[in-house]
């Protein structure tokens, strides 16, 4: 098998163990509030992250993460986490995973837009293809409008405000810091929620606390795939992979939580992954063309998020 089938293979499967993750997400907004969660899984992830810079010599906390990108970076990941695990909470796993699929497509439109990069006539076309896929999910002004579907659109909103940030962050701010000071800022602000949402804390159990050790098996899974994934192949052609993902969310929703989306979801669906795909392999086929203008930094790798089951910071 080439590298390159293998790190398909890789990112499938990551794809796949980030669909089940957010199968148990959705599922435990059902036994405590979108902000104890949160709360939960923001402690959770800086535990792992502390170990894991602690294990490299490295320190969880420097002068750097004061700066505006970073805290630009955070409050993107927050807002953008509050979103989507609300969308999850109140609407449809597939119309909420496919609408968060389009975040690639306003990563384009973003980085046209605030940081001047060029933008040729075939990836604006795409951008303009998913978001009719996006109008097509959410049918605005029509019966079959659905206000939940708004957070995922929310979502990716500040998602792309995250990863635009990520792109100028300094290289020599580690990954691990920068996963980690996410999901520390996630956990304040999850307390805040809290407290001033009705309803307040529950006492999680036995099953909460399953399905939360669930979605971090399942997330850090997905991780330790995707990493190998983007290390052995090459980039345009691991690409299109990542939108196996909605096919797998598609079948976990109807499986899980017997969701049957209807023939207009579907074929938004699939413009938005058609879409985003081709952008995706366009980008990933300049950087390999111009490997000077377009480097990556390491803050553009695989950064650790706390809905990182959707979108890696940087990776789209």
């Amino acid at each position: 098998m080439t590298p390159n089938a293998r790190a398909a293979g890789l990112m499938t499967l990551s794809m796949a163990l980030f669909a089940v993750e957010d199968a148990f997400l959705k599922q435990m907004t059902t036994l405590m509030p979108v902000a104890q969660l949160l709360a939960m899984l923001g402690l959770l992830g800086l535990a792992i992250f502390w170990t894991r810079l602690a294990w490299q010599g490295k320190r969880l906390w420097s002068p750097a993460l004061r700066h505006p990108l970073v805290v630009t970076r955070n409050l993107g990941e927050v807002a953008g986490s509050v979103c989507f695990v609300t969308a999850l909470a109140v609407g449809e796993l597939a119309s909420a995973a496919a609408i968060l699929q389009a975040l690639p497509l306003m990563i384009v439109l973003g980085a046209a837009l605030f940081l001047g990069e060029t933008v040729g006539w075939r990836r604006w076309l795409s951008v303009g293809v998913g978001f009719v896929g996006v109008l097509m999910i959410l049918r605005p002004g029509t019966d079959a409008f659905q206000p939940a579907a708004l957070w995922a659109l929310a979502s990716v909103v500040a998602l792309t405000a995250r990863d635009l940030a990520t792109r100028r962050i300094a290289a020599e701010i580690p990954s691990d810091q920068l996963s980690a000071s996410a999901y520390g800022a996630m956990v304040p602000v999850s307390l805040i929620l809290l407290a001033v949402m009705p309803g307040g804390p529950v006492m999680p159990t036995p099953a909460g606390i399953g399905m939360i050790l669930g979605a971090a098996i399942f997330g850090a899974a997905g991780y330790a795939a995707l990493v190998a994934s983007t290390r052995q192949g090459e980039a345009s052609v691991i690409a299109p992979f990542r939108y196996t993902r909605l096919g797998f969310a598609l079948i976990v929703a109807a499986l899980v939580f017997g969701e049957r989306p209807d023939a207009m979801t579907l074929a938004g669906a699939g413009l938005i992954a058609l879409a985003g795909g081709y952008a995706m392999w366009r980008e990933a086929t300049r950087r390999r063309r111009t490997p000077c203008s377009l480097a990556k930094t390491p803050a553009d790798s695989a950064v650790d998020s706390p809905i990182d089951s959707v979108v890696k910071p940087g990776e789209s």
